[in-house]
């Protein structure tokens, strides 16, 4: 479905590790096991994994499972990687301020509480996300040291689909994975046709941290969405760093780079860039062209690179490309989250949202 966007979405599945394993794996696939109970699961890695057929109890392996898994079984997670915040608690589900907290299971920065998932007695670990090259081992790793079944599902966004799909058959949901599968196909069909349209491409920089230099370069999965509408990275590197913020610039450097369009994380620089003597004179400055990225209930680009960029898509197709992009985005954010996040989104809350986030 996706055509010259290739190099796009490779890059979507570095988002994890510099150095991927592109394996020939589908979404999965299960068979009836003998006694009835079970069903054998072949998972995106192809492992095959012996697994309940009906699944009531289970555990996200980390906070990009917990965010694509939430909308098709809020009912069935008994817990969540994160603290949530108090956003994801009033827009994606009350209950997650009750549920306990598994932490991460693997990564840069794991953080497992062991007791705590073994005490809430899953019956099935649920890993979703892009594919890395020890995705394998890491699922047996998981699998051995907690005694319960562990499964991947692929999720970059050209397998998102599929994922759902899969996810809604594993968890009884098809009906609702079906709504999810076709609004991301529906958005990367509309991206991919407008994107075609696209006759001079701006330059985008998009900096993180509180100085708004902590740079996601050309190639980063964090910065993906850029790429997707037809814009330019504003940052090429030679080696990328895939985590959010992670090549960070000066300001000599940014003004070498002169972007059209900047855009920061909230909470950080964007107060500082319209007010700050240092970034006057570059050109998407003088032309107000600098926005924060919406964070509500997710960042919707990065931090983590999940459904959330689904979101992201939309608004800054819209914001950089607004003549081609021509839709109300106000009215495109409240369909995402009635459909995403069961939350009907008022006027002024999506207003509030797109705050520092639309066209001055």
């Amino acid at each position: 479905m996706i055509n010259k966007k290739i190099k796009t979405i490779i890059t979507i599945v570095l988002c994890i590790a510099v150095t991927l394993g592109f394996a020939a794996c589908g979404s999965g696939s299960q068979e009836t096991a003998d006694n009835g109970d079970t069903v054998i699961f072949t998972d995106s890695c192809g492992r095959d994994v012996e697994i309940p057929a009906n699944i009531e109890r289970v555990a996200p392996a980390g906070a990009v499972a917990q965010m694509v898994m939430m909308p098709l079984a809020e009912d069935k997670l008994v817990g969540i990687a994160n603290e949530p915040t108090d956003a994801e608690v009033k827009i994606v589900s009350e209950k997650m301020a009750d549920m306990p907290v598994f932490g991460q299971f693997y990564g840069s920065n794991p953080n497992l509480n062991e007791e705590a998932i073994l005490a809430a007695d899953p019956q099935v670990i649920i890993d979703v996300g892009d594919m890395k090259s020890t995705q394998k081992e890491d699922m047996d790793s998981i699998q051995e040291q907690t005694g319960i079944p562990v499964i991947f599902i692929e999720a970059s966004l050209d397998k998102m689909p599929d994922a759902y799909r899969t996810l809604g058959e594993l968890l009884g949901n098809e009906e609702k994975a079906e709504e999810l599968a076709g609004f991301v196909e529906d958005t990367l069909a509309m991206a991919e046709e407008n994107s075609a349209k696209i006759k001079e491409q701006k330059a985008v920089f998009y900096g993180g941290g509180p100085e708004g230099l902590d740079g996601n370069a050309e190639g980063s999965c964090q910065a993906d969405v850029i790429d997707i509408i037809g814009a330019k990275n504003a940052l090429v590197v030679g080696e990328i760093n895939h985590a959010g913020g992670g090549n960070p610039v000066n300001m000599e450097e940014l003004y070498n780079m002169d972007p059209d369009v900047i855009l920061t994380t909230e909470g950080g620089s964007y107060d500082k860039i319209a007010s700050s003597d240092s970034w006057a004179k570059l050109t998407a400055v003088q032309n107000g062209s600098f926005y924060e990225i919406p964070n509500t209930p997710y960042n919707w680009m990065s931090q983590p690179p999940s459904m959330n960029r689904i979101i992201g898509i939309w608004w800054l197709g819209n914001l950089v490309y607004p003549d081609v992009y021509d839709y109300d985005m106000v009215d495109k954010t409240q369909e995402f989250f009635k459909i995403f996040y069961n939350y009907d989104l008022s006027d002024d809350e999506a207003a509030d949202i797109l705050a520092n986030s639309s066209l001055k």
